[in-house]
């Protein structure tokens, strides 16, 4: 049975429309039509705001759950849940520097996820271990290894969906970066101390993005432009930016969004498991974590993943910079999904796309989101 969305205002690429109804069918958007056929089930969208669904390609946890500390179908399942409620439709449980066995089993965990059909599930971003102590961040040092041939093997392991991996260029070489490519893995630059000469190379040969760009990674100055001049100057590759107010002050995202193309830079959460909870304390690899004022923090006032969500950000990303709600949205959806190559699927309002989508309010409160046309069942039966 074909669906009808009706009464809402909807964000295509060509804009805000308000006349015009979603026509949904086997999990795809059938058309943007005049009218609801005869027969269809209506769903009556009581003129909110239907966006594409955000697509977060940085997700530690959630749901009082971290994706390190068990590894499951289960636990996937739970964060997509959490974060589901603030309009994420697809996401790539994140796993931050561990053991090779710990890898190998959140892979096998997240092939699982998806032939299960866990939704939302887009495959797995794999941080670290192969990071520079110089730039850990919260990362465990201990954990760092080299990119050899075992790690090369258990990274390309996945079966089903995307694998994401997050390296710092400097500890491994531009010909294991052309050889992960290759290989299909989308390579993204993180953790790193590297200079601007050394990611060059990395661009050259395959490097495809930049993980929460300006956190953990050598600075911008006036004769050493480091990793964040040389993602900057870019054009091509993806920065992930992680819009809180905390991790990148205001004016600095004002830069950021004045330098590079909007459709090359995608909003990221980096969440931790509080997000969707009312708790306040976590323990992160042995390390006790607390949220003050809405940010993740160890004892020493490190910055640990963060306590946002998918609608927060793109609420902040209109507020703290200035642009309008569509380019916001392109940096929660479009942007991240091109950056993963599903930009024929994903990611926009568009007949024969999947119909992964965000109803919300003008204060982008999510009241309701369907992936592969199935609602949630907040609003919607």
């Amino acid at each position: 049975m074909i669906t009808a969305l009706v009464n809402g205002r909807v964000l295509t690429e060509a804009g805000v429309i308000e006349d015009r109804v979603v026509l949904i069918e086997d999990g795809r958007i059938l058309a943007l039509a005049d009218a609801a056929p005869e027969g269809a089930r209506i769903q009556d969208l009581s003129e909110g705001l239907l966006l594409p669904g955000f697509i977060d390609t940085q997700v530690n946890g959630g749901g009082g759950v971290l994706f390190n500390d068990a590894p499951t179908v289960e636990t996937i399942e739970r964060i997509g849940a959490a974060h589901r409620r603030f309009g994420t439709t697809g996401f790539l449980p994140t796993l931050i520097s561990d053991d090779l066995s710990v890898v190998r089993q959140a892979i096998k965990a997240v092939d699982e996820a998806i032939a299960r059909g866990v939704p939302g599930v887009l495959g797995i971003h794999v941080e670290g271990p192969f990071l520079n102590a110089r730039r850990k961040g919260i990362h465990d040092s201990t954990k760092f290894r080299a990119l050899d041939d075992e790690a090369f093997e258990v990274l390309t392991g996945l079966g089903r969906g995307r694998t994401l991996v997050t390296l710092a260029p400097e500890t491994t070489t531009p010909e294991t970066i052309a050889r992960l490519a290759a290989a299909g893995i989308i390579v993204s630059a993180g953790h790193t101390n590297a200079t601007y000469a050394t990611i060059r190379s990395a661009l050259d040969n395959g490097l495809r993005g930049f993980t929460h760009l300006f956190n953990a990674m050598s600075p911008l100055t006036h004769r050493e432009p480091g990793v964040v001049g040389a993602a900057l100057e870019d054009r091509h590759a993806w920065c992930g930016l992680i819009v809180d107010g905390r991790h990148v002050a205001p004016p600095v995202l004002r830069i950021t969004m004045a330098a590079r193309p909007r459709d090359r830079l995608m909003l990221v959460t980096d969440a931790m498991p509080s997000v969707g909870t009312d708790e306040t304390t976590f323990v992160l690899q042995g390390r006790a974590i607390s949220v003050r004022n809405g940010v993740c923090v160890d004892e020493h006032g490190t910055l640990a993943g963060s306590h946002l969500d998918m609608a927060s950000a793109v609420r902040n990303t209109v507020g703290l910079t200035g642009v309008s709600l569509a380019e916001a949205s392109l940096m929660a959806s479009g942007s991240p999904a091109a950056f993963l190559r599903l930009e024929t699927e994903r990611g926009a309002i568009a007949p024969g796309r999947r119909a992964d989508l965000v109803l919300a309010d003008d204060e982008l409160r999510v009241f309701e989101t369907w992936i592969d046309g199935r609602p949630s069942g907040a609003r919607f039966a």
